[in-house]
């Protein structure tokens, strides 16, 4: 790739472009500072990245970065290092959760996934192939997506994108124009035109507090792939909700206590026991480990046109 004549460059482009520039390189001094490189300690070697959350020293990276293991080394962006713990992991997810032994300085805020929309600047930074604090960008193309774990585990509330993503990037943070984490990068596919993945922050932050609370993440199985997807309005008056997007579902696995009740695939779910549904994040916020056994309401836009009221009863995850 050759050099840009800046020359050729139209001022109103040549702007744009610094702006850009300008955004980008805010959005990195913000959150960079709170990304290490992560290394178990034990076992197999293997590194990534993670990023810390809080003051105290709570680091979120990869469950496929710390794997078995219990403890690792953290390395700062300044160069410091000290050892953490592993507190909790939760592989349906590919999130972990670390603590560190001593401070590790700056810290970065998981931010609402939500507010994302196709088309938003999304920023990557990690350890990529030992470069370490390499910072990519692209833009969000898709939202609430759902991807197939390691463990072969279907992985709810993904964001996809273009940002470039390499062995090394895993557990770091995705990163909005505004600064804030709005993802946790876990995956791409390789001969894809580069398709990268992150975990939603809103469901990354519901991992963290059940791994804090309980040291594993509880939930109920119903069965089901979803999307998040935009809810024409006069489906909303009809139904009576104000959210302007919904869940739809991708796939109703066969037996699966979703297809028992009577959701397709194509429904729309709007609420779930009258709370609303805006995105994938809800469903997974609201089928925790107290929804077990408990018949749950599904109100639904169906495939066939109909508002209507659906009766689920989720089961315990299957192992």
């Amino acid at each position: 790739m050759g050099f840009i004549d800046q020359s050729i460059v139209p001022a109103e482009d040549g702007g744009l472009l610094d702006v850009y520039s300008s955004t980008v390189a805010s959005a990195v001094d913000l959150v960079g500072p709170a990304v290490s490189r992560i290394e178990r300690i034990g076992g197999r070697g293997g590194h990534g990245s993670g990023f810390v959350i809080s003051p105290d020293g709570l680091i979120v990276t990869n469950n496929h970065v710390v794997e078995e293991g219990r403890l690792v080394r953290i390395t700062t962006p300044d160069g410091f290092v000290t050892e953490g713990r592993v507190l909790g992991r939760d592989p349906d997810t590919d999130i972990a959760l670390i603590r560190a032994d001593s401070s590790v300085g700056a810290w970065a805020r998981l931010g609402d996934s939500k507010r994302l929309k196709r088309g938003h600047i999304a920023i990557a930074i990690g350890n990529p192939l030992g470069f370490e604090w390499t910072v990519t960008a692209g833009i969000i193309s898709a939202l609430g997506r759902s991807m197939r774990a390691a463990n072969g585990r279907v992985i709810d509330d993904v964001i996809q994108t273009d940002a470039a993503l390499n062995p090394g990037n895993s557990g770091g943070p995705l990163v909005s124009s505004s600064g804030e984490v709005v993802g946790v990068n876990t995956a791409v596919i390789q001969g894809a035109q580069s398709i990268a993945f992150a975990v939603a922050s809103n469901t990354a932050q519901y991992v963290v507090s059940e791994l804090l609370r309980f040291g594993k993440v509880r939930r109920a199985f119903i069965g089901i792939a979803a999307d998040t997807i935009e809810l024409h309005r006069r489906v909303a008056l009809q139904a009576g909700v104000t959210q302007t997007t919904s869940v739809r579902l991708r796939r109703v696995e066969p037996g699966s206590p979703a297809e028992k009740g009577g959701l397709q695939e194509g429904d729309l779910v709007l609420a779930i026991n009258d709370k609303p549904v805006a995105g994938v994040d809800d469903v997974v916020r609201l089928m925790d480990g107290d929804r077990i056994g408990q018949e749950t309401a599904f109100l639904i836009f169906s495939v066939q046109g109909t508002i209507e009221t659906k009766y689920v009863t989720p089961a315990a995850r299957p192992l």
